[in-house]
This record gives C-alpha cells, sequence and structure tokens, in this order.
C-alpha cells in the first residue's frame, strides 16, 4: 500500500507541474522554483509534514520535498544553533542530494558530448 501512496502523490505532483507546463507560459526552470518554494513554505507551515508521513517518497522526492527539507533543516538548526542555523540548517540538511546532484552532473559531463543547437 505505501508504494501505491507514493506513486499517487509524486505522480500528482509531477502531473501539476506537466499541466503548468502545458498550460501557461512559465519556463520548466520557474515552475522548478516555484516547487521549491512551495515546499519550503508549505514546510514552514507544518503542512507538508502530514504528507510526507502519509505518502513517504511520494512526498520527499519532488522537488517539494526539497523545499519541505530545507524547511526542517532550518527549523532544526534554528533550534539548536540560533540565529546562525538559519544559514546552517539548509546547507547541512540538503548536503547529500546537493552533493549527489553534483558528482552525477560531474560525471555525465565526462562521457556525454555536447550537440550544436
Amino acid at each position: 500500500m505505501i508504494f501505491l501512496k507514493a506513486f499517487l502523490v509524486g505522480g500528482l505532483l509531477c502531473a501539476v507541474g506537466q499541466v503548468l507546463i502545458d498550460t501557461t507560459k512559465l519556463t520548466p526552470a520557474r515552475i522548478l522554483v516555484a516547487f521549491v518554494v512551495i515546499g519550503v513554505v508549505l514546510g514552514a507551515l507544518g503542512v507538508y509534514r502530514p504528507l510526507v508521513e502519509w505518502a513517504g517518497c511520494g512526498a520527499t522526492v519532488p522537488l517539494t520535498g526539497f523545499g519541505y527539507l530545507l524547511a526542517k533543516g532550518t527549523r532544526q538548526a534554528l533550534v539548536e544553533d540560533g540565529l546562525l542555523g538559519v544559514l546552517t540548517g539548509p546547507l547541512s540538511a540538503g548536503a547529500a542530494g546537493i552533493s549527489a546532484a553534483m558528482l552525477m552532473g560531474l560525471l555525465v559531463s565526462l562521457f556525454a558530448k555536447p550537440k550544436e543547437k
């Protein structure tokens, strides 16, 4: 059942993104940034956490989940480190994902050949 929940929630978030791409003049980059910001806002308000607990990876893997992770890391570091946690919390919470994305980008750039437009 957990796989079905994850598939439905993750699929719904991706479908919303696709509808926005197809029906608006927003660029995909702006939509992706909007998803991260929405995740931060919903995470800061405490609205996204129940969805994460219910849907698991279906809510944490899309970009809204990355925004939620940043808000969660900020909140936790703010409690532990005070005002300095506002700067260090999101970086430490998202370090693994950011590092993995950078490493994969580097590996792909070593093997891929760019094409001219």
